[in-house]
């Protein structure tokens, strides 16, 4: 076999610091002796969304036991006695536990594990260069657990070119290991994978260290029950997933936990896949998923069958703690298929979908999140944001709850009516605790809902700014909305109820669909409309002496606002500028001023805005005051035929918006 044993004392090789001798706690560490704890443990933080009619949410927990995902052994890459096997022809077969210290060259021959169930059996790769045309470069048939630790300063290499099975096994991986796998230490390692996969375990597949670079023609890693990165710089790239687990014998296994590390993703298939639940507590990542956002097709796969193209993508629930997190993908950036939480981190989503999903809810308590460009931004079944910065582009609607026109997301675009959909998803991350949202209307499902307590929130939508086919209810935080400027969809837009009871909101778009916040709410609300303005210029709300509360630079082109800040008292007066014009509004008897119809155009809400601050035309709706005057015209002006539509000599608009066309100039 041209292999050569000896003992020999090598020094230590430790990974720096032991990343800091491993204190992690995730979000907060959760119960000892489970690696996903049934009783989701440790409270990350709690929900602060609770108003009017409404209970918490629920609390963010780790979904994973964080102190069991690594042991001390997986982070150190360290040895001290090993046997010497130096490589040269045929295979080599290790039946014994212990430290095995290898180096040379191997052609079509492979390294092949096959020790007792109880084994921990420890390859330490020191200048290892195997190219197998038939069959995988290493293979553990059996074994308790197997470490491949790369020497420090060593140059490793293994490509195989097609598999053979042995022993009844479908071998489909460069390395393919039937036990658990840990790589550690502090060398490169280079993986080719011409067919099947880069790096297989059929157990729980951790790295911890080195530098590793994976080529594969299917998955770049693959573990069964569980993938776990806490270190280490990963190169992958796949024409499957780059990172894919999944376990259909169990599942509350095929799960990803990563601790730390940098991973670079290109893949055709989706960039990182949990088959159960999905955390993040660190690291640094950079994905490119199906070809990016400009692919703009959906993808299939040989036989005709579409294959995801996500960011980062979990079946059950997600939870994102802390990283530094890069998407470009042709499908969603980030996607559960029930609950996706993100606490903190630093995002820059690109997507040719959604920017963030969660099938049952998709939930932001911290974190910078940039999301440059996506079809939605942020969608789930319920959108509750309570924290963070949150900047988006939405070519359809910023925020959505429920699914929408389109249903992206939520069994494919244009889909069918998502009230009737069910909720709960397999690994939700929180708790139902009797959350109740303002009664809806019949055929909504009273869960669907977006909730805004926190955060800073700028949305640019080219469909509905803040979408809920449910409630609206924010409670808090700062949120600015540009857009739409066509008159098919309006800035806030929800099918049951809107209520603001703190917080501020500046929404900028078109009039015609557009809406404000009902009278179940506790803090004042102004909706005017106005002439037609260009994207930059400027929206003022002053007091009335003339100080300024707030202003907005909206980022379209709009004919109607919105605002509502904590200033905004009953029986008071205010100004409301725009360009050239301005209108005095007094909440003179009701903290709403304006309301739109939300369908089909028609109601000015407040009036439209002059620039000798009278209003012409709009027709008034429930709850929306006139002027002190009462004027709802300049004076002469008479009534439109069409019964106070539009003013006198405008026409409707091509898009089928109300009084979106020419102006009328007095």
């Amino acid at each position: 076999m041209g292999l050569k044993m000896r003992k020999k004392k090598l020094s230590p090789i430790i990974l720096a610091a032991c990343l800091a001798s491993f204190s992690m706690t995730g979000c907060q560490s959760g119960e000892n002796g489970g690696e996903i704890s049934d009783t989701l443990a440790g409270s990350k933080e709690e929900s602060s969304i609770v108003a009017e009619g409404q209970t918490d949410s629920g609390t963010a927990e780790d979904l994973v036991a964080v102190s069991d995902m690594f042991t001390d052994r997986d982070m150190e890459g360290s040895y001290d006695q090993a046997e010497d096997i130096v490589l040269s022809e045929g295979d080599v077969t290790i039946t014994q536990e212990g430290v095995y210290h290898i180096s040379g060259v191997l052609k079509d021959g492979m390294i092949i594990v096959d020790a007792q169930d109880t084994a921990k059996v420890q390859l330490v790769f020191d200048g290892v260069q195997i190219d197998n045309d038939t069959n995988a470069a290493v293979y553990v048939k059996q074994a308790d657990k197997v470490f491949l630790t790369l020497a420090d300063n060593s140059e490793n290499s293994l490509t195989s070119g097609g598999y053979t099975s042995l022993d009844d096994n479908n071998i489909d991986g460069v390395i393919f290991a039937k036990s658990d796998l840990t790589i550690n230490g502090g060398g490169s390692l280079t993986i080719n994978a011409k067919e099947g996969h880069g790096i297989v375990s059929k157990d729980d597949l951790k790295i911890t260290g080195g530098v590793i670079n994976v080529t594969a023609a299917g998955h770049g890693l693959s573990g069964k029950d569980s993938v776990r990165v806490g270190g280490g710089t990963l190169q992958i790239t796949s024409e499957g997933d780059g990172i894919h687990a999944e376990n259909n014998d169990d599942s509350e296994k095929g799960f990803v936990y990563l601790a730390d590390g940098t991973i670079n993703i290109i893949s055709k298939g989706d960039g990182i896949s949990a088959g159960s639940v999905f955390q993040i507590d660190g690291g640094v990542m950079d994905i490119a998923a199906g070809g990016g956002s400009a692919n703009g097709t959906v993808s299939t796969d040989e036989n005709g069958e579409e294959v995801s193209t996500k960011g980062l993508k979990s079946s059950g629930a997600m939870l994102i703690c802390q990283a530094v997190v890069s998407i470009d993908s042709q499908d969603d950036a980030i996607h559960s298929d029930s609950d996706v939480v993100i606490a903190g981190g630093e995002f820059t989503l690109v997507t040719g979908d959604d920017g963030i999903h969660g099938d049952t809810l998709a939930k932001i308590t911290g974190g910078s999140i940039e999301i440059p460009a996506s079809y939605e931004g942020i969608e789930g079944g319920r959108v509750e944001i309570s924290g963070g910065e949150i900047s988006l582009y939405a070519a359809d609607d910023g925020l959505n709850a429920g699914g929408g026109r389109d249903q992206s997301g939520f069994g494919g675009r244009f889909g069918g009516n998502f009230g009737g959909a069910e909720f709960g998803g397999r690994g939700a991350a929180f708790e139902d605790s009797g959350s109740t949202a303002p009664a809806a209307d019949a055929g909504q499902n009273s869960e669907t809902a977006i909730l805004i307590s926190g955060g800073t929130i700028l949305v640019r939508a080219d469909g509905d700014g803040v979408d809920s086919n449910g409630t609206l209810t924010v409670t808090g935080g700062d949120l600015r909305v540009s857009g739409p400027e066509d008159g098919a969809n309006g800035s806030l837009d929800f099918e049951s109820a809107g209520q603001i009871t703190g917080g501020t909101v500046v929404a900028a778009g078109n009039r015609s669909m557009a809406m404000n916040f009902g009278d179940t709410s506790t803090q004042g609300s102004v909706m005017i409309t106005t002439f037609d303005h260009t994207e930059g210029t400027v929206v003022t709300l002053e007091d009335a002496e003339g100080t300024e509360l707030l202003s907005y630079t909206p980022e379209c082109a709009f004919n109607c606002v919105v605002i509502s800040c904590p200033e905004l008292k009953l029986g008071e007066t205010y100004i409301v500028k725009a360009g050239g014009e301005s209108t005095e509004v007094t909440l003179s008897d009701s903290l709403i001023y304006g309301n739109g119809t939300g369908f089909g155009g028609g109601g000015f809400g407040g009036g439209a805005m002059m620039p000798d601050g009278g209003m012409h035309g709009g027709r008034m709706q429930e709850g929306a005051q006139s002027p002190e005057d009462g004027g709802m015209r300049p004076e002469g002006m008479e009534p439109p035929e069409d019964g106070g539509m539009m003013p006198e000599g405008a026409q409707p608009s091509e898009d089928g918006g109300a009084g979106t066309g020419r102006q009328v100039e007095y």
